[in-house]
This record gives structure tokens, C-alpha cells and sequence, in this order.
């Protein structure tokens, strides 16, 4: 990430005055985890968070399956390998913890043809590196756990869990606030000034003006947005992918959560089953172009966001590279037939009107200019700042970790107190 310095508020004065030593832009569970962070690495530290939002949660947090996930699928030593495992225990201490529903279910990945047999045993291999028991299982084995479920193998990993993350950042909200935390809804971000001889200037929509000595920058789908604003070039964009989902209307069929096995060559973990804390049952999610940052179905389109979606030169790379994947999935998305049949390669028993729609959500997915999909959490530091530049899936479910390496990055940022 390569820094220039670009003045947009103009700080009045020479006052060195602020409103708050961390300011957070972003109000999902990875800022909300990085506020609650903060007053309890170092108690007396003022933070303020701005959510564009009336409340908390209302994008990638509080529109996913609920899952928290083992850590299996991931890179070893990768942030996400090292920051889901410890994160899923630490999820579910802390919905313990607050009383926040939850259950520990485990899941099942399963192979449904011979070509994916190799992927499968080398998927439990990748979990036994990342300190995870996995248990594998012949095709006769699968009904154990699951008895409308039709596959050659599969892999049982019982640390996979469900829980309400919706409920989890509002108690984080509750936490940090309590602490001392300033949580302000309804502040969407305009304008930003950073100088590294002074801090950060904040213009939110509304006209407020707040200082910060440092800024993290936990936008979720509007990340690398805040990091062009602050002046900063992430070297990625945002590029949106929505996820459609089916609710189960015989939730019977399946006991807890089935998955296939991934197509190693994206971050998306194909259309799977999921029986959430209130007992029904998530078909989805697939994953198309969103026409807008939080474009959750096709009526919604902003041309000014789609513009910027295709004048990056790593969506076009994107499309020409993996076409024949993205076309499938399109297909699936605008034909209910074709995506049962996905469907039901795992579950034979489903019927086309078994998949009743549910609400979308939209995966903030950082793309390189050379069309790589980012494959792990990044998160960077410039002057005063930390930018949290991809962090969808599983970061609900290491949002606990996330957030304490975020709060340890801003507060190295601080500068040292002025005599």
C-alpha cells in the first residue's frame, strides 16, 4: 500500500484537539470486536465508532448462514487457518458467555463424484495441519449423521458450530459501550484527512466533523472506499458477490450442517445445507456479481458502483479466467431448476418446491488488479492508519482474534503522549 497525502477536511487552526484517540469507521463484527478490543487491552483509551447504518450489523454480519466455522478449509499458517480455529472456540466461550444461542453440531463435507475423492482426503489432511480432528467416512458411513444425504465419502469435523452472529456484535456493541466506547449509528463517512503529524479529520454525511489521533478502517464492503478517502491506494478493490439463499420447507431432511467438497480455485464453498440456531434450514448460498455494494437481489443496480466494479482492471481478469465457473453459477442464480438440481447432489429427496427464497447476502471479496481473488485476511497499516481490506468468510467467526490484532496494530499507531 503506498501512501500520498491527499487534504479533503480542512482542520482548522493549529488545535491538536480530539474527539477520540482510535476512531473506527464500521460497525459490523469486525469493528465492533475491535472497539470491545481496545477499552480491554487498554482501558482508558477513547474509542468512537461511525456505522453508516441505523444499527449494528446490517451487511455481511447479520446476512450469513450463522456458521462457525473449524478452520478446516484454510492455508496452514494462513491468518484465516490460525485466526478461525482459535476464533471458533473462542466464539462459542463468548456466546456461552453473554447467553447468546449457539450449539457446537460439527458437519459433514461430502463427495458426490470419484474426481473429487482426492480433494476430500486432501481436505482432512489440511484440517489434521491445522490442529483439527477430522473424521473420515465411507459413503455407507454418511447416513451416522445424516440419512437423506447421498455421497461416495466424506469428512465428518466436529468443532463446526451455528450461532446467532447478529446477536454477538450487539452484545460486542453493549461491551465496548460500557467501557466507554462512543458508538454512533447513522454516521455515513465522506470525508477523510489524515495527516501523520496530527491524526485523522472525519465529514460524515450528516455534518459532524470528528478527530481521531488514529483511524482503523473496518468498512467491510466499502473498505478499499475509506482507504482512497484517507488517501491511501489498498492495491485491491471491493469487488461484490451476492450470495442467494433457499430456506428448507421440509427442514427434516437434513440433521445439522452439509457442505460439498470446494472448487479450489475460489474462496466460496459452493451451495451447501444449514440448520441454523432457530432450527431451520439455509440452501445457498451460490455467488454472482452483485450490481451494487449492497446490491441484494437484481432490482438493485447503482450505476456509479457498477461502474467502478468494471473499470477495475482485476474484474475483467476475474471473468476471462474463471467464465465457464462464473456462467454455471449465474445459471443457478436466474433458474430455480438448475440450482435444485445442484442441490440435490447432495440431497436426493429435495423437490423444487422444497426451496422457498430467503434473504440474500452480498461477500465483500478483494480482487488484485491482476484478478486474483485474495485468498486470506489482509489487513495494512500506513500513517495513523489500519485498513482491514478483505475480510468475508470466516471472519464472523474469527472476529474475536481479528479485532485484538486490529487493536494492537491501532494502538502501536498512537503516537506517545505530548508532554
Amino acid at each position: 500500500m503506498h501512501y500520498r497525502n491527499r487534504e479533503v477536511v480542512r482542520v482548522t487552526g493549529r488545535s491538536r484537539s480530539y474527539d477520540c484517540d482510535v476512531l473506527v469507521i464500521g460497525g459490523g463484527i469486525v469493528g465492533l470486536s475491535t472497539a470491545y478490543a481496545l477499552t480491554r487491552a487498554a482501558p482508558g483509551t477513547r474509542v468512537t465508532v461511525l456505522e453508516k447504518e441505523s444499527g449494528p450489523a446490517r451487511h455481511q454480519t447479520g446476512r450469513n448462514s450463522g456458521v462457525i466455522h473449524s478452520g478446516v478449509y484454510y492455508r496452514p499458517g494462513s491468518l484465516k487457518a490460525r485466526y478461525a480455529v482459535s476464533g471458533a472456540a473462542e466464539m462459542v466461550k463468548f456466546c456461552a458467555e453473554y447467553d447468546i444461542p449457539h450449539a457446537v453440531t460439527g458437519k459433514l463435507i461430502v463427495a458426490t463424484s470419484r474426481d473429487e475423492l482426492p480433494r476430500l482426503h486432501a481436505l482432512a489432511q489440511r484440517g489434521r495441519e491445522n490442529g483439527i480432528a477430522v473424521r473420515e467416512l465411507s459413503g455407507a458411513q454418511i447416513a451416522e449423521y445424516e440419512q437423506e444425504v447421498d455421497g461416495l465419502a466424506a469428512i465428518h469435523v466436529g468443532t463446526t458450530g451455528i450461532c446467532d452472529f447478529g446477536a454477538v456484535a450487539g452484545r460486542l456493541a453493549e461491551a465496548a459501550e460500557a467501557s466507554g466506547a462512543e458508538i454512533r449509528y447513522g454516521a455515513r463517512v465522506t470525508r477523510v484527512d489524515r495527516r501523520p503529524d496530527r491524526g485523522v479529520t472525519v465529514l460524515t454525511a450528516g455534518g459532524d466533523v470528528v478527530r481521531g489521533r488514529v483511524l482503523v478502517n473496518c468498512a467491510g464492503l466499502r473498505c478499499d472506499e475509506i482507504a482512497r478517502l484517507t488517501g491511501d491506494e489498498p492495491g485491491a478493490r471491493i469487488v461484490p458477490f451476492r450470495g442467494e439463499y433457499y430456506e428448507l420447507a421440509r427442514p427434516e431432511l437434513v440433521r445439522g450442517l452439509v457442505y460439498p467438497v470446494p472448487d479450489p480455485a475460489f474462496p466460496f464453498l459452493g451451495v451447501h445445507l444449514t440448520r441454523g440456531i432457530d432450527g431451520g434450514v439455509h440452501v445457498g448460498p451460490n455467488a454472482v456479481p452483485a450490481l451494487a455494494r449492497e446490491g441484494y437481489d437484481w432490482g438493485t443496480v447503482r450505476p456509479r458502483e457498477l461502474g467502478a466494479t468494471l473499470a477495475w482492471p482485476g474484474s475483467w481478469r476475474l471473468a476471462r479466467r474463471h467464465w465457464r465457473y462464473g456462467t454455471g453459477e449465474l445459471h443457478r442464480s436466474l433458474s430455480k431448476e438448475a440450482f435444485t438440481r445442484a442441490v440435490r447432489r447432495l440431497l436426493p429427496a429435495v423437490r423444487e418446491d422444497d426451496l422457498v427464497p430467503a434473504a440474500a447476502g452480498v461477500r465483500a471479496q478483494a480482487v488484485l488488479r491482476d484478478g486474483t481473488l485474495v485468498d486470506d485476511f489482509l489487513i495494512q497499516e500506513t500513517p495513523r492508519a489500519v485498513h482491514v481490506l478483505n475480510a468475508p468468510s470466516p471472519a464472523a467467526t474469527a472476529s474475536l482474534p481479528i479485532g485484538r490484532e486490529v487493536a494492537r496494530r491501532a494502538l502501536e499507531a498512537l503516537p506517545p503522549p505530548t508532554p
